[in-house]
């Protein structure tokens, strides 16, 4: 039996859907049922039910201008970076694996082989002569590997707090017992909602172009659940679809494949990071590289054909809020900060 946390969230919704075909047992838990923030509660929990494996995909999603929202700020920490820690240390005490769902987000840029041969980092892929050096050379962009560090992390400069969150995790929980650490791309589907990339472009007139690494979020769930009934050795995998594309590029196809034409306008030439400005939306540019997951025996479909094929079932839904609503998390505005962070860091086993 599977315990899925956060099961009505997005992603835990495609889980549930995916473990359901699959007949795999499972329960998904929700925090309305069992509050499993609370290490005591999850805990004794885990070793009551004594599942087969966890899966984690609690968490807060990203919302527009975010960081201008400080009163959020705690709200985010907690959901994304001290609730992980508290399911690792439940999961050690009790020697149950377990499955957290992270961000490929964590990092911007990618490697790019120059014309000299020159391998060399570069963060931003907003860059309009990145992106005409992609159209020409895809080849020669390399996505970031499970070993590199994050550089969009609390560690490094023009960081957002999403991703910050997202990093400070994985620090906190790596080599936490028997764990995996599933990063997606910018995920995306067939389905209208505020966290799909489709439907975000959709209701984005303007938008800045960049090179960017995807998942279909079906895809990436099925390949997350391979790895496990695989057996994969433990650890990070990059779960994204084959090769990047850029945003111009999904514009183009979603006016030549959905009517009515919906109305997008590209712009050039802004910072990286996902972020909402006064002239559009940004979206942080980011090459994962996939070769971990594919010698693991999981193969996916190709970037492009999955958004051709999720535009080609396009299921148009109810109108979205002007803001895409977050995960649902309780609050934790009272805890104090330096509480928090000796929470974060402390490994009590």
């Amino acid at each position: 039996m599977i315990l899925l946390l956060g099961a009505t969230g997005h992603v835990g919704q495609a889980f549930s859907s995916e473990l359901r075909q699959r007949r795999i047992p499972f329960i998904p838990l929700t925090r309305k049922a069992i509050d499993y923030s609370n290490f005591d509660v999850l805990f004794s929990y885990i070793r009551k039910m004594k599942p087969e494996f966890v899966i984690n995909a609690a968490g807060y999603a990203p919302n527009p201008n975010l960081d201008a929202r400080e009163s959020a700020h705690w709200e985010v920490l907690c959901a994304n970076a001290l609730l992980p820690q508290t399911i690792a240390r439940a999961c050690l005490m009790t020697n149950t694996p377990w499955a957290h769902v992270s961000s490929g987000n964590i990092y911007t840029g990618a490697k790019v082989e120059m014309p000299g041969g020159q391998m060399r980092v570069e963060r931003n892929l907003n860059r309009p002569e990145l992106r005409q050096f992609f159209a020409i050379h895809p080849d020669r962009f390399h996505g970031f590997t499970e070993s590199d560090e994050p550089n969009l992390s609390f560690r490094r400069a023009s960081c957002n707090f999403y991703c910050g969150s997202k990093a400070l995790a994985e620090e906190a929980i790596q080599g936490m017992g028997r764990c995996y650490i599933w990063r997606p791309g910018t995920i995306f589907d067939e389905c209208d909602d505020g966290r799909n990339l489709l439907s975000k472009l959709q209701r984005s007139r303007t938008v800045y172009d960049s090179i960017i690494s995807v998942s279909h979020l079906n895809d990436f769930v099925r390949a997350c659940l391979e790895l496990w009934e695989k057996s994969a050795a433990f650890g990070i995998y990059n779960i994204v679809n084959v090769g990047a594309v850029t945003i111009e590029r999904v514009v183009e196809l979603t006016r030549q494949i959905l009517k009515p034409v919906p109305e997008i306008e590209l712009l050039e030439n802004e910072e990286s990071g996902q972020s909402e400005t006064s002239v559009g939306t940004s979206y942080a540019g980011c090459i994962l590289d996939t070769a971990k997951l594919h010698a693991a025996g999981v193969k996916m479909r190709a970037a492009e054909d999955a958004v051709k094929s999720s535009l080609r079932k396009w299921h148009e839904g109810a109108p979205l809020p002007a803001s895409a609503v977050p995960n649902s998390v309780s609050s934790f505005s009272d805890l104090d900060p330096m509480t928090l962070f000796e929470k974060l860091f402390a490994r009590q086993t």
